[in-house]
């Protein structure tokens, strides 16, 4: 069977399925559920270089978890054949019983409230400013667009950015710079993982995005500033050419709900963070709701000498120029300077295990030198290529608002 053909049998199993699981016909949603595993799952193993297959397998295993929430005389098992995962549903003793009404009913409905939970962290967090090495032009964005208006909305008669898209390579400091904020104004962080939303809750996920809106809409309503911050976005408000399991409902209703923020709260505290690496992916119907988009470059020179200081802190040199590793790594991200660090003092420590001295409580590794991060260098290139960097810099150009 082409792929083509496999695609249309996934996605008409699981809408079934999901029609079924809305009916309350679980026995049945759970069968459609299941075929809708084994034809993903045949996609992945018949293909294995297909550039889906990584959301068909968040996929499957959504369903699983579906399933498990649905079966009443049923235990969820999962097992390995030929390298490959093959879920199986095998009945429960015939001694034991699945609990109804009363205690079974508040126990699948807390089952529910779990399965919200796990999508989302509900937190304050406590980032400063000065945590945050560099990154003073996404710094001042942010407070101009969030802080400065938390503080004297009086002095904002024309309302203030609620939509709010950082973009940019991977490990610079998006998470961290929306959680700073979110500590700046006391506020509720509510930390969202977008392909979560688009597989884990499955034909719930329409329904828990409002959910989700309305929770933070209630803390604004007790006069408490709230963020909602979704990771990989892209994955979410992104354009898509195959549909399985309503996203188009999905992003329909997230639509629909920042239109809400935006147009109807005008002195709410209410804001939505996207943060992406791939903002070209996004749908412009979308862009256009992030009034300020702020783009979050790899980290300059002064901020490498700041997070090389940092990170090496802790660890024991002997003529170590920081000045000259700053420099040297000019282009690599935060994420991959702390990896440097760490690679380095994981080279000394080897080499203590490896002469037989680790044994000896006492026994300390020998001082890191230049030489040592030189190494290393030499064997780790930056996950940010210029060709990416480029990248973001044109779409800044076609799509900045500052």
């Amino acid at each position: 069977m082409a792929i083509n053909e496999l695609e249309s049998a996934a996605i008409k199993h699981a809408s079934e399925a999901i029609r079924l699981d809305n009916q309350g016909s679980k026995g049945m949603a759970i069968t459609y559920y299941q075929k809708a595993i084994d034809v993903l799952l045949k996609i992945v193993n018949l293909y294995p270089n297909y550039e889906l297959n990584k959301i068909y397998v968040t996929r499957a295993m959504a369903y699983q978890e579906r399933i498990k929430v649905l079966q009443t005389g049923h235990c969820a098992e999962s097992s390995e054949e030929d390298g490959s995962s093959v879920f199986e549903i095998k009945p429960i003793n015939r001694g034991e019983t699945a609990p109804r009404g009363g205690a079974g009913q508040q126990s699948q409905q807390q089952q529910k409230k779990s399965s919200y939970e796990d999508l989302l962290v509900v937190d304050k967090p406590n980032v400063r400013w000065d945590d945050i090495s560099g990154l003073e032009t996404t710094k001042k964005a942010l407070k101009e667009a969030i802080v400065y208006p938390s503080l004297r909305s009086d002095l904002f008669p024309l309302g203030w950015p609620r939509g709010i898209l950082l973009y940019g390579p991977p490990g610079c400091g998006k998470t961290l710079t929306a959680a700073a904020v979110a500590t700046e104004i006391n506020a509720a962080f509510y930390s969202i993982d977008a392909a979560s939303i688009m597989s884990k809750w499955l034909g719930e996920a329409e329904k828990n995005v409002s959910k989700l809106f309305r929770s933070a809409r209630e803390r604004v309503a007790n006069n408490e500033a709230a963020i909602i911050f979704i990771d990989e976005i892209d994955s979410l408000l992104g354009v898509h050419s195959n549909e399985v399991g309503g996203e188009i409902r999905v992003r329909n209703q997230f639509l629909k709900e920042m239109d809400g923020i935006i147009d109807k709260g005008k002195n709410s505290l209410l804001y939505v963070i996207g943060a992406t690496n791939k903002p070209w992916a996004l749908d412009w119907a979308f862009i256009r709701r992030f009034q300020k988009r702020i783009y979050v470059p790899v980290p300059d020179y002064g901020a490498r000498l700041r997070m090389f200081q940092i990170y090496t802190q802790s660890l024991g040199m002997d003529g170590v120029s920081l000045e000259e590793l700053a420099k040297m790594t000019e282009g690599y991200s935060g994420s991959d300077i702390r990896d440097i660090a760490q690679a380095v003092q994981l080279k000394v420590v080897s080499e203590l295990f490896e002469a037989g001295l680790a044994q000896n409580k006492a026994s300390r590794p020998r001082p890191i030198r230049m030489e040592d991060f030189k190494e290393v260098l030499a064997r780790r290139r930056p996950s940010v290529t210029k060709e990416m960097i480029r990248a973001y810099e044109m779409w800044e150009e076609n799509f900045r608002a500052g």
